[in-house]
């Protein structure tokens, strides 16, 4: 059974792909500090998968702690998801971010040369392509200047691995620029799980339509969309965590140097078209209000996923409905925790 470290596995979209790689073969190891995360989530794992997962609770800027684990593990691949994500934090927390997202991935390159693992998923963004001129991006939309710190973060994490995969020919990687995840695990047992105020659209909704929170902002209605409000595409969390395992396999089976692979649905909606299909899906009204636009905030974006289509096999098979319901079963089952906690 080959073991596959997963950096920020008890996070969002690592704890969902932890699932997959373990439904598929392989071996999760958890890396984590949990610093954007809750250790609720691994109570759910031992639900969905009847076992505990390895898990060391270590920050991936440590190089030396990081070095123990390969020693101790000797994992043969890596899905690297460990990285600060909120674009409006990273416009006022730059050094934070840059520090933290390249030194991570910098030590994490350095572990696997010295240990000799040569397979690596990386978690990219949407946010390299900047603002696009055209829609759909394919793989090949020139990168434009990022919106924000974390995009750049984002680029230059891309960079550092192109070159470092140039100077060694036996390093495989697969670059992943998703889209916007969204949605819970089917079962209702994990989902997106943020410390503080949300700094995405699904988990905000949901909060102001559990009455967690007051109202939702929504930034913006003055964009060239259909409706004034930005347009993303939004993938459910399931979909992007089989992706993860297609695109390892992908490597896996000796496609060599960086391949990078766009994952969306493939169809763009605004966020008053989120709000309305919300309330389509669950019946429950979510008071919001139009704000300023957010800094660093894209107009409009969504993808081109022939290419993962293709070459990885892979296609979404839920909608943006399907993601609603589940996020929505997720945050009902949190009140429900709470109210008997």
């Amino acid at each position: 059974m080959k073991k596959i470290l997963v950096t920020g596995g008890a996070g969002y979209i690592g704890a969902h792909t932890i699932i997959r790689l373990a439904g598929s073969g392989y071996e999760p190891v958890i890396l984590d500090n949990f610093s954007n995360t809750d250790e609720r989530v691994l109570k759910g794992l031992r639900e969905i998968l009847g076992r505990d997962v390895t898990l060391y609770r270590v920050n991936c800027t440590d190089r030396e702690a990081l070095d123990d684990v390969f020693r101790r593990e000797r994992p043969d691949g890596v899905i690297h998801f460990a990285a600060y994500k909120a674009v409006a934090e990273s416009v006022a927390e730059p050094l934070r971010y840059y520090h933290n997202n390249l030194l991570s991935l910098i030590h994490l390159l350095a572990c696997m040369e010295v240990h000799g693992c040569h397979d690596l998923v990386f978690s990219s963004s949407c946010t390299v392509y900047g603002q696009p001129k055209q829609n759909p991006v394919t793989e090949q939309t020139p990168r434009l200047p990022a919106n924000a710190p974390y995009g750049r973060t984002k680029q230059m994490g891309e960079d550092i691995i192109t070159d470092f995969c140039a100077a060694h020919p036996d390093f495989r990687c697969a670059l992943l620029r998703y889209f916007n995840p969204v949605g819970a695990h089917e079962s209702g047992l994990i989902g997106e799980l943020p410390y503080g105020v949300p700094g995405n659209l699904v988990p905000f909704l949901t909060q102001v339509a559990a009455g967690v929170r007051s109202e939702l902002v929504v930034f913006g209605n003055d964009y060239g969309t259909s409706d004034g409000s930005c347009i993303r595409d939004y993938i459910h969390v399931m979909d992007l965590a089989e992706a993860h395992v297609a695109a390892l396999g992908y490597i896996r089976s000796g496609n060599p140097g960086c391949a990078i692979f766009n994952l969306g649905q493939g169809l763009g909606h605004s966020v008053l078209d989120v709000i309305k299909t919300f309330t389509d899906v669950t019946g429950v009204k979510v008071s919001y209000r139009i704000g300023d636009r957010r800094p660093g905030d894209v107009e409009q974006i969504w993808a081109d996923v022939a290419l993962a289509s293709q070459e990885l096999r892979w296609k979404t098979t839920r909608t943006l409905s399907d993601a609603l319901r589940d996020a929505w079963n997720w945050q009902v089952r949190l009140i429900s925790e709470s109210h008997s906690g």
